[in-house]
């Protein structure tokens, strides 16, 4: 809060000699400040300056006259006006106490603290026991060690110290337009945006030609994606600030982006992947803090990445772009269908589950409810495997794979192998037999492809491994066993 600054009631006519026409010109001069007096105590701060100005106009080297302004302008929050006004009280007399403390506190409010700091010494060196000099001489030091704080955190990116920083100094440097800048830069690099829009636009509605504040506000418009609209911004600023280098890079920056992500989805459109892959590729390198537009480009390069089969890859950077943007749905959904791809199907539910919980949409329903029985259905014996065929393996080449592997795996092949091997290939040879008796079938196959579970449809799954292999090599052209000694068979050519 700003303290109410006390007015200067006293002023001595110069001494231009004893006429009449120095006695009116006076006392109207004093009238014009006894009525600006009057309606700066009713806080009718805007005809108080009108009165303060007449009176200026009519004795311009009164140093209370600009005094008694200063401090008007002062509660009408125009503190640059203010400061001249106080120079120049002080310029006009230099021994004008409450014209120094209220330079020095215009210099504090407007994040001056050096100017500040001699503007209260000098107070002091008036009035040693001036309290409010001593205290704003504490303030103006504190709001230096901030700056210093702020830029060595600035420097190391932490940037939410440099916002603690200049939230503090605003505390007693609430005009300074310099300090909001930063702490609204920071913001934005902290991907507060909202906050540092807001404070951005309080800046340029009372300057709009601030270019740091243009800055700030094409920053984040650029860290929302919206690439175009910083672009105007960027340009607005270097018009008002043509020096400005931050404007000059975040400008170069969000062009070249632009441009390459573009080139990358335009190759993607023709097909060309590798090509697309290399350019959204380059297009990461431009710019590591522009958050969501990298989320993008790793989930665009992870789209391309399962085109070219490298569903790794495609995991690694839709995870990567999660990282960045946690609630970015695409790259969810991108990757719960690489982990659909490569059967992983615990982490695809997980991130259906995800995108459901955020989005509650039929196709969403639908997409979580396939992983789940992949999931489930993946936790069976997969008979596809077994048998060592394609999931839309045709009936012969069904038949085909279980000649080979239960030949492979029969007991008789085994007889002479160790006791561990032999229980071994026995299990698998069972395997066989199980997976044949269910692929074979087409109404158990089509049931174990819905991924019911067949023990629980009242169908028999009871079998015998031996007798379906004898079934299936018996007659001409088959295979028949004779026995050859207790428990064990060879194959005999009929």
């Amino acid at each position: 809060l700003i303290n109410v600054p006390i007015l200067d009631r006293g002023a001595s006519p110069e001494n231009t000699g004893n006429t009449d026409f120095t006695r009116a010109f006076f006392t109207t001069a004093c009238g014009y400040k006894e009525q600006g007096n009057a309606f700066y105590i009713k806080k009718d701060y805007s005809e108080a300056f009108n009165y303060y100005t007449k009176a200026i106009d009519v004795c311009p080297k009164n140093a209370s006259y600009y005094g008694n302004r200063a401090a008007t302008l002062m509660m009408l929050s125009r503190y640059r006006e203010a400061l001249e006004d106080s120079q120049q009280a002080v310029r006009l007399d230099d021994t004008f106490m409450k014209g120094h403390l209220r330079e020095g506190k215009c210099h504090l409010l407007l994040g001056n603290a050096m100017a500040a700091s001699r503007c209260f010494q000098k107070v002091l060196e008036l009035e040693p026991d001036n309290s409010q000099a001593q205290q704003e001489l504490k303030n103006a030091e504190s709001i230096l060690e901030y700056e210093r704080m702020a830029e060595i955190g600035f420097e190391k990116r932490d940037f939410r110290m440099v916002v603690f920083c200049m939230d503090r100094a605003l505390e007693s440097a609430s005009a300074c337009h310099r300090f909001k800048v930063l702490k609204a830069e920071c913001l934005a690099l902290l991907g507060r945006y909202p906050e540092a829009q807001s404070v951005a636009s309080d800046i340029l509605r009372m300057d709009s030609t601030n270019g740091d504040a243009l800055y700030v506000r094409g920053l984040c418009l650029y860290y929302e994606d919206c690439i175009d609209k910083a672009v105007q911004f960027f340009i607005q600023a270097l018009r008002m600030a043509p020096d400005h280098e931050k404007a000059r890079l975040a400008c170069r920056n969000a062009k070249a982006l632009k441009a390459k992500k573009e080139e990358g989805n335009k190759a993607f459109k023709e097909g060309n992947f590798e090509e697309a892959y290399e350019l959204y590729s380059e297009a990461l390198t431009i710019d590591p803090n522009n958050i969501k537009t990298n989320a993008k480009l790793y989930c665009n390069r992870a789209t391309v990445g399962s085109k070219l089969k490298k569903l790794e890859q495609a995991i690694e950077d839709c995870t990567k772009a999660i990282k960045l943007d946690e609630s970015y749905i695409k790259a969810y959904l991108r990757r719960a269908q690489c982990y659909m791809d490569t059967e992983q199907y615990e982490e695809a539910v997980r991130d259906y589950e995800k995108v459901y919980q955020t989005e509650k949409t039929k196709e969403h329903k639908h997409l979580l409810k396939t992983a789940q029985l992949e999931l489930k259905k993946s936790k069976r014996k997969d008979y596809y495997k077994v048998l060592g065929v394609d999931k839309n393996a045709t009936e012969d080449e069904i038949k085909k794979a279980y000649r080979k592997r239960a030949l492979m795996h029969h007991p008789d092949r085994h007889s002479g192998a160790s006791a561990e091997v032999q229980k071994e290939e026995e299990k698998k040879f069972k395997e066989v037999g199980e997976a044949f008796t269910v692929l074979s079938d087409p109404k158990k196959k089509s049931r174990y492809d819905s991924g019911h579970d067949l023990e629980d449809d009242d169908m028999n799954m009871d079998f015998d491994a031996n007798n379906i292999f004898k079934a299936f090599f018996s007659g001409p052209g088959g295979f028949s066993f004779e026995a050859s000694g207790p428990g064990n068979f060879f194959f005999q050519f009929g």
